[in-house]
């Protein structure tokens, strides 16, 4: 007996009808993954790309209305000081907040890569999370600084050193993460040099705050190892640099000294004042770790060698040293002080072994220097690659406030040092 082949409409054998299921449920899983993965790409992308086509249109028409203008020769000086006055970061208004100067963005996290250098990424945040949770700030009293512009960068960096910076290679190099080097320069712009050009943002206004307060506290920057046309140590931008020269023009100044407690030489802001008589700079450091940069230690004004090992009460009693001399060979208007922590003891990179309660009798000791000479001070974090840097830091700001040398109080209305 012959069984008849089971058929549906238009006489299709049964084993199709499964097989369109299959294939049919298959391109649905397909359509739904490549769904997903659109969707997750314009997620990340959506920001980025709204922030570049607003720069894009702002670019067009200042470049259309300046190509109006009769075309003339300005020499360099000319345009850094042109830019610097129409740059907009000294415009946040700070007039009821304290001088400490910090946004979310400073933050830098990406499924985990920014894990892959020493550095912690994330301490800037965790520092004001310290501070906020034992009372000595506020939230709505810190101050949010603003990205600092290609515009704003090109007052101390050069165009070809910018341009290098949309290449993912050269900012893993810069970095010290090699897996950046693979990501789509857009995501890079997005998750790691934004957040640098923010801090950039923060330490130019802590000069304006501090010429009015007495003292201001960037809870980031300090990117000492990056000069106007080079960058490297996880340095992009030379924020110190950029503060410097926006405070000679916008506040009418003409002495800076910078004070670098950093445990690696700043050889990123020695290059770029190395000849500049204005600025003096008092750099104590470990000559045997990174930079090892012999032409920019010709340009330090005083240099302060501090060898691996050196404890806490050697350290300061250099220290201690150092500031007279200093105090005695130059009169600054403004003092820039590079704070890095990783001089702390068990830090990976710095080979010193200087005490928590060391790091903060030192920055006290900063503070009263430039208190008792009646000069506004900038305070950078810098460097620190142990996750206790976030902790040591935010004890050091609260010893600065109660030893009366800052205050974080907004209401109290008090101006220090000026």
């Amino acid at each position: 007996m012959t069984i008849p082949l089971l058929t549906l409409s238009h006489q299709q054998p049964f084993w199709k009808f499964r097989t369109h299921r299959v294939i049919a449920n298959t391109t649905e899983s397909t359509r739904n993954l490549c769904k997903s993965t659109l969707y997750l790409f314009l997620a990340l992308a959506t920001p980025f790309i709204a922030y570049r086509c607003f720069n894009s249109f702002t670019m067009f028409w200042s470049s259309s209305s300046s190509s109006s203008q009769p075309a003339t020769k300005i020499d360099a000086e000319s345009l850094r000081r042109q830019r610097i006055n129409s740059s907009k970061l000294y415009q946040p208004d700070a007039s009821s907040k304290v001088p400490v100067i910090y946004s979310s963005y400073y933050d830098i996290s990406f499924l985990g890569i920014e894990k892959l250098h020493p550095f912690d990424s994330s301490k800037w945040g965790r520092i004001c999370r310290f501070l906020m949770s034992e009372s000595y700030l506020e939230k709505k009293s810190i101050v949010d600084p603003l990205e600092a512009s290609r515009e704003d960068l090109l007052v101390v960096h050069t165009e070809a050193y910018l341009n290098s910076l949309n290449n993912s290679v050269n900012v893993a190099r810069i970095t010290e993460v090699p897996p950046v080097a693979m990501l789509p320069n857009w995501l890079v712009q997005m998750k790691v040099l934004y957040p640098f050009r923010r801090q950039v943002g923060g330490t130019v206004l802590a000069a304006k705050l501090a010429m009015d307060r007495g003292w201001a506290i960037n809870v980031g920057g300090g990117f000492h190892h990056c000069s106007g046309g080079r960058g490297g140590g996880f340095c992009a931008y030379a924020d110190i640099s950029l503060c410097i020269h926006f405070a000679f023009v916008r506040l009418n100044i003409s002495r800076v000294m910078i004070i670098d407690l950093d445990a690696h030489q700043g050889n990123g802001h020695e290059m770029d004042f190395g000849n500049d008589e204005r600025v003096y700079i008092l750099d104590m450091y470990n000559p045997g770790i990174y930079p090892f940069d012999m032409t920019a230690r010709n340009y330090i004004n005083q240099k302060v060698e501090v060898v691996t090992g050196t404890a806490t009460v050697d350290y300061l009693d250099q220290l201690d040293k150092a500031l007279a001399v200093a105090g005695s060979n130059f009169a600054p208007e403004l003092i820039v002080y590079n704070a890095g922590t990783d001089i702390l003891d068990g830090d990976p990179l710095g080979g010193l072994k200087v005490s928590p309660e060391g790091v903060i009798k030192r920055d006290e000791k900063v503070f009263r220097f430039a208190r008792d000479r009646k000069i506004p001070i900038v305070m950078v974090t810098s460097g620190g690659y142990m996750k206790t840097s976030a902790r040591v830091i935010a004890d050091s700001i609260i010893n600065l406030s109660n030893e009366g040398l800052i205050e974080t109080n907004v209401h109290s209305g008090r101006k220090i040092m000026i």
